[in-house]
């Protein structure tokens, strides 16, 4: 065990503050993580405000997260010291379900250990602590390559709303002549608008924020829609899937309208209300509403590989530390375009 400066909510719905944690000592296969960058995802929020269920406090958000290996375990095949590498969403899985076996620790079916909030696989008094912090320590397995040219800020956010965006186009098979709709355009959307227009996909982007259209179309819509607009549904040229990244869910019947027969509703943002259903549109034209998490670790090498190849990252606003909080209440108000990201270098 050894200590290392980190940023902690100490209670719900506390302040970020800077913090001393423990984190334990490097084992053989452990990758010691120099962390110069990590991104705060609305996520984040939520569980500092203890809105997804008991949290486990002191807290240290954060889970896009990249920076510089500095230490390696005596075992550690895949990686250096001085490689440029990031951590997103998970830590650790069971490595032997058949959820894992198929790359797809996301869906581990003994659950996947969360990079915060969660407890230390091998030690459950431990808890796991975040990006918001000078270091991490993780198993080489979960821990992702940085293409040599992407800027290491901008590639953090990409650890998250990176593959939460294109693990679902990739599942549907999106490319050529593709129809997408992205509900929202604010982190998870500005970035699933760049991949899947460079996938060659047609897109639309669904927004209430009328001053959100330049950048939608720069970022390679070729649609906007002003979802402020009675009967905006109209307007729309059938999808083949829409991605909902917005945290509330308003007006379901009037976006599964927009759907093709066959169409999918994706659901990415997770909704602070129960959803309310009309069934009929659904059976009379065999459309679907479906939920996508994370990708596993392959995809999300090959999310971040792919973004490298294309030069697509996401627009940030670099922020330090002391400004953590203050970009707290900025993303309640969405005045953020479209990432914060912490400058968290020594």
């Amino acid at each position: 065990m050894h200590s290392v400066q980190a940023y902690a909510a100490l209670q719900a719905k506390g302040d970020i503050v800077a913090h001393i944690i423990q984190r334990r000592s490097p084992k053989d296969h452990d990758v010691v993580i120099d962390i110069h960058y990590c991104g705060i995802c609305h996520s984040d929020i939520h569980q500092v405000n203890g809105d997804w269920g008991p949290k486990i406090f002191p807290m240290v958000p954060g889970h896009e997260i990249t920076g510089v290996v500095k230490h390696i375990g005596s075992k550690v095949t895949k990686f250096k010291i001085g490689d440029r590498v990031g951590v997103g969403c998970m830590v650790d899985s069971c490595q032997t379900c058949s959820s894992c076996q198929k790359q797809q620790e996301q869906f581990c079916e003994q659950s996947f250990t969360s990079t915060y909030n969660d407890y230390e696989r091998n030690d459950l008094q431990k808890p796991t602590y975040g990006g918001y912090s000078n270091e991490l320590i993780v198993r080489e397995e979960f821990v992702l390559r940085i293409p040599d040219h992407m800027d290491l800020a901008k590639a953090a956010p990409l650890l998250c709303a990176g593959i939460t965006t294109y693990s679902p186009l990739r599942y549907f098979n999106i490319g050529e002549n593709s129809k997408v709709g992205i509900i929202g355009f604010g982190g998870l959307g500005h970035v699933g608008v760049k991949i899947a227009h460079q996938l060659g996909a047609e897109v639309t982007v669904f927004s209430h924020s009328k001053n959100k259209k330049t950048d939608a179309l720069a970022f390679g819509a070729h649609t906007f829609i002003d979802t402020g607009e009675k009967n905006f549904e109209q307007k729309v040229t059938p999808q083949d899937i829409l991605i909902w990244t917005a945290s509330d869910i308003a007006n379901l019947d009037a976006y599964i309208s927009c759907l093709k027969h066959d169409g999918a509703l994706v659901i990415i943002g997770i909704p602070g209300t129960d959803i309310k259903l009309n069934p009929m549109p659904l059976i009379m034209h065999r459309k679907q509403i479906t939920g996508s998490l994370i990708g596993g670790i392959q995809q999300t090498q090959e999310m971040l590989d792919f973004c490298g190849m294309h030069d697509i990252t996401p627009a940030i606003e670099l922020i330090t530390p002391s400004e953590i909080n203050k970009a707290y209440s900025r993303i309640g108000k969405s005045d953020v375009r479209y990432r914060f990201v912490i400058d968290l270098k020594k």
